[in-house]
């Protein structure tokens, strides 16, 4: 990885240096939306073009499996998303760390070139263990592109506005994702479930890979810019405690069970794609079982993440007037009952109406806890805090892609989504008994961010 690291920060060097911080230029450095709206402009659209990347399987993998190589087991034709899920899973955690110490853009640019070859694989696989390795490659570019865009907007736009401009950020992914399940699900209608469905996907990986390379900036100063602004409020230990865990191995710990808001913030976010894992998989199958053609199953797989896209324009900001518990919890239970409607209805119209449901829950859901993780770390360490919660969130779609498909060949399909749904409600429910609000937390001399003396 480190090697990888260095070839694309010599790759990038020769065509754009690093941009130096913006107040020795120009004398001042400002946090905000408003301030840096050009960069944070982009950074959205980077994000368009990350979403199409992994929408472009969300309607037709499974078929594929299904229909072109003949796979029975459906366990063995989502091992294309466990495969996915535990790559994206380890590279957050590494990719965000990373960024702490090459920067942010080098670890962007070299996400993009892994991600390249991911679209002429699928076209060209001859053998279902291709989708495998193609998902492989994906799931690294995910890891490191979406993290980087969640990672530089909260750079620039400092703590006041953090939860609306993590809407925008997966608003535009996830609008993406679902545009990209619809037409890869209409073009496949038309033509067939391949090639013609991932010649999109070239054009994206490369469009992605030259606004990188070319426009994007380096954000890592404006974190330390915070870090300075940052008043850390008093803890019950010293106050020469350093205000940043000393290792990663320290902020995992914290963000996986020894601080009771990043535990919970990673459990919902683990549920979260858990279900998402499940929909990915076991949904198309489910639809076609029951007579749905590809057009109309792209239509309800493009619902979903449409849905989640557009309404975290409001759930975003929501939580940053709101606060962010109840809008976990909340998005949790809704998400359980999208599900149990489009198992326990099998009509059409109740599948629309599931998925929108499921879309409105994820969007109370996603960036709320992105937020929230926020909310709690350190800005000196909160890249790494947020890369192990999102080890935790996507290693989701690994486990539920598993337990999905283990429990459809044993039970069948409809018992495999049931059962996501209970977890998913167990998960909102935690959330509800044992989170505590996070928004304000700085602001408040009742709460504190962990101190790594009080966790040794």
């Amino acid at each position: 990885m480190s090697e990888l690291l260095e070839l694309s920060a010599t790759a990038e060097s020769r065509v754009a240096p690093e941009e130096p911080a913006m107040d020795e230029l120009h004398g001042e450095m400002k946090l905000g939306l408003r301030e840096n709206v050009g960069q944070f402009s982009l950074l959205v659209l980077i994000n368009v073009f990350v979403g199409m990347m992994v929408g472009l399987e969300r309607t037709v993998i499974p078929l594929i499996g299904e229909k072109e190589f003949g796979l029975v087991s459906k366990t063995a034709i989502v091992s294309f998303i466990i495969s996915f899920g535990v790559t994206k899973a380890i590279c957050n955690l590494f990719a965000a760390h990373a960024s702490e110490t090459v920067g942010r853009k080098k670890v962007l640019v070299l996400g993009w070139l892994i991600g390249l070859p991911v679209p002429f694989i699928i076209i060209f696989a001859n053998h279902w263990f291709w989708f495998d390795v193609a998902n492989v490659l994906l799931g690294v570019n995910q890891a490191m592109c979406w993290s980087m865009t969640v990672i530089m907007k909260v750079d620039l736009v400092g703590p006041k506005r953090r939860g609306f401009a993590l809407g925008l950020n997966e608003f535009a992914g996830y609008l993406a994702i679902g545009f990209t399940a619809w037409i890869t699900g209409y073009i496949a209608s038309i033509y067939s479930l391949r090639p013609q469905p991932f010649y999109l996907g070239i054009g994206v990986a490369f469009a992605g890979l030259l606004l990188s390379l070319f426009f994007a900036k380096e954000t890592r100063h404006y974190a330390s810019l915070e870090a300075k602004l940052h008043r850390a409020p008093p803890t019950n230990e010293s106050t020469n405690d350093p205000p940043r865990p000393r290792s990663i191995r320290e902020i995992f710990a914290l963000a996986s069970w020894k601080e009771r808001n990043l535990f919970s913030c990673s459990q919902a976010g683990l549920v979260n794609n858990l279900n998402d894992g499940m929909s990915w998989g076991i949904y198309p199958l489910f639809f076609a079982s029951l007579g749905l053609g590809v057009a109309a199953i792209g239509t309800i797989k493009a619902v979903y993440p449409v849905a989640w896209g557009i309404l975290q324009l409001v759930t975003g900001p929501l939580s940053d007037r709101w606060g962010r518990k109840w809008l976990i919890a909340g998005g949790m239970v809704v998400q359980a009952g999208g599900i149990w409607l489009t198992v326990q209805v099998p009509v059409y119209t109740a599948w629309m109406i599931g998925a929108v449901l499921q879309g409105l829950g994820t969007a109370m859901v996603y960036p709320t806890l992105l937020a929230a993780i926020s909310d709690v770390a350190h800005p000196e360490w909160r890249a790494t805090a947020m890369g192990a919660y999102r080890f935790w969130r996507d290693l989701g779609y690994a486990v539920g892609a598993l337990i999905s498909g283990t429990i459809a060949d044993l039970l069948g399909m409809r018992a495999a989504i049931q059962v996501v749904a209970v977890l998913t409600l167990l998960s909102g429910l935690h959330v509800a008994f044992r989170m505590r609000e996070t928004h304000g937390i700085t602001r408040r001399e009742t709460e504190s961010i962990p101190s790594p003396a009080a966790h040794q």
